[in-house]
């Protein structure tokens, strides 16, 4: 027993299958079965208009509003000429650091400041003496030694304790006699 009026033949030419509940295309309104109901497998002509991704920018990542009946190439192509933020020709400057000392020309990424006089020099002249740095002050070792009323510098790298201390009296222990 037949039922020759249920269902529909497939509308793809090389297909025409038979599909007893068949999917009715919303933009071209033909009848496929479940293997051609996408707009792809059967080339839709008017997939345009019911296409509603959203395409990117690969420059700067945003997203190109794309009006109907407008190819996404075309929309992202005038973003990319008009409003596009990451257009090579609107290129942030990197190295914008500019060296103070007279005669230097000289840019860096990063600012890179002097400790005295507080100006902005490139890596050849960071130091003071480097670029006459007119701000000279004495030496903070000097300073302390003279304020803390000691005679002689203490050398780089030692650490006076007091003689108090848990850790004067723990390394006491393992002082080493001469």
């Amino acid at each position: 027993m037949e039922f020759p009026d249920l269902g529909k033949h497939c509308s793809e030419k090389t297909c025409k299958q038979l599909d007893f509940l068949p999917f009715q295309c919303d933009a071209c309104g033909e009848d496929f079965c479940k293997d051609h109901f996408s707009y792809a497998s059967h080339q839709c002509p008017l997939a345009i208009q019911k296409d509603v991704r959203v395409p990117v920018c690969p420059l700067c990542s945003q997203p190109v509003l794309v009006r109907k009946g407008v190819l996404v190439d075309v929309a992202v192509g005038e973003h990319i000429d008009q409003d596009c933020r990451a257009w090579p020709g609107k290129r942030e400057k990197i190295f914008t650091y500019r060296c103070s000392k007279e005669g230097c020309r000289k840019k860096e990424m990063l600012p890179v400041a002097c400790g005295q006089c507080r100006a902005n020099f490139c890596l050849l002249h960071r130091h003071p003496l480097d670029h006459s740095c007119r701000l000279t002050r004495r030496p903070p070792s000097a300073a302390r030694c003279s304020a803390a009323g000691a005679s002689e510098p203490q050398p780089v790298g030692v650490v006076r304790l007091r003689p108090g201390t848990w850790l004067a009296r723990w390394l006491r222990r393992w002082k080493v006699k001469r």
